[in-house]
Order: structure tokens, then C-alpha cells, then sequence
């Protein structure tokens, strides 16, 4: 099985708890601390099996091979990647079932992650997860005081929720291109400043 370490809790000296994004779920798993086990990190992919405990509830993570990228060792993508990544469990540890998509939309990014800007990766990606959630706001209308948007320029809070750039008084982004990306999902007529507006607002929370 293969899945995303999205969270890791230190527990019992050097032992972990492991949040895991496979294609089953959200898998929750022990790991025994011992000198054999290799280093593992939030963000890694790894390839892994799972035993079931008599003393616990939680099964134990064995086996575990890390499946590395090729930009791995830029540090500055790494520390992006982590940051993305880390703002899953939040949103999912609650879930009881999800299909397989979170685990496909993280493959995907991390595909491109060393390829293209990884924040417009990071973007593009949330559109498409809100898309699936059904939270995708494409009717213009303000959130704050629920009118039409009518300006060429719109603003953003957290969830990409619109509002009229008067009314949260934000960074206002082209509403033209904004669309372009909530319809083809693609990022390339937006500016490299509204992306930078659109990745603050994605590190708020999914």
C-alpha cells in the first residue's frame, strides 16, 4: 500500500503515531521506534504494510520503503510541500470514508511539484478539491454582504470565498482569470502576485 504521511505525533520517547492519506483513507498507525527503521518525514511518500495489534486499537506501521521525488533535497520546495500537506489532517481527520481522491490529487501535485511553481501547483490542486467538495463559489456574489460582484477585480478570504474588495479590504485579483482557473483549472492568467495572494489564503486552512 502506498499513501502521504500528512501528520506525525512523537509518543512514548521515540515511538509515533502516523496519519497516513492512502488511496483507502485516513490511515492511523504506530510505529515502534528502533535503530533498523529508516527516517520519515510529513510529506513523504511511502510504500507500507500494516499489522493489527492485540494491545491497541491502532495498528502497527511496518515495512515502510520511502518513494522519493526528484526534488526531494531542494529544501525550498520540500518546505512548501510540507506546508501544503500538513493542512489534510485538519481537514480529514474527522472523516470517517473518503475515496480515493485525496490521495490522487496529492500524487498529481507532487508530480508537478518539481516541474512548475509549486504554489501555483498548490492553488490549481485546491481548486479542483474544492470543486469535488461542492464548495467551489463560481456565482460571484459577495460572502460578506450578499451582493453581485460586478467589479472586474474581486477579493478572496479563506475557502476562496469572494467578497468585493470594499468589504474585506484584501489583495483583489483579477476576476477574468479567476474564473479561467475555476474552469479549466489552470493558474496561467493569474500573476505571479495573485498567486501569492491566493497560497496565504490556501495556508489559512482547507
Amino acid at each position: 500500500m502506498q499513501g502521504f504521511i500528512i501528520q506525525i505525533n512523537r509518543v512514548k520517547e521515540e515511538d509515533l503515531i502516523v496519519n497516513i492519506v492512502s488511496q483507502n483513507g485516513l490511515e492511523t498507525l504506530y510505529r515502534f521506534y528502533g535503530a533498523r527503521h529508516g527516517s520519515i518525514n510529513i510529506g513523504f511518500l511511502i510504500d507500507f504494510e500494516t499489522q493489527k495489534s492485540q494491545k491497541s486499537t491502532i495498528a502497527r506501521l511496518k515495512d515502510v520503503v520511502h518513494i522519493g521525488f526528484g526534488w526531494i533535497h531542494d529544501y525550498k520546495r520540500l518546505h512548501l510541500w510540507q506546508d501544503f500537506i500538513k493542512l489534510f489532517y485538519p481537514h480529514l481527520k474527522d472523516t470517517d470514508e473518503f475515496e480515493s481522491f485525496y490521495f490522487e490529487l496529492l500524487y498529481e501535485a507532487s508530480q508537478k511539484w518539481g516541474k512548475q511553481n509549486p504554489k501555483r501547483v498548490a492553488v490549481e490542486a485546491y481548486v479542483k478539491l474544492l470543486e469535488h467538495e461542492g464548495r467551489l463559489h463560481e456565482n460571484m456574489e459577495c460572502f460578506l454582504c450578499n451582493n453581485p460582484i460586478q467589479e472586474n477585480k474581486i477579493s478572496l478570504v479563506r475557502a476562496f470565498l469572494p467578497t468585493h474588495y470594499g468589504c474585506s479590504h484584501t489583495l483583489p485579483i483579477e476576476k477574468k482569470a479567476l474564473l479561467e482557473l475555476y474552469k479549466t483549472n489552470s493558474s496561467l492568467f493569474l500573476s505571479d502576485k495573485e498567486i501569492e495572494r491566493l497560497w496565504i489564503i490556501l495556508c489559512e486552512g482547507l
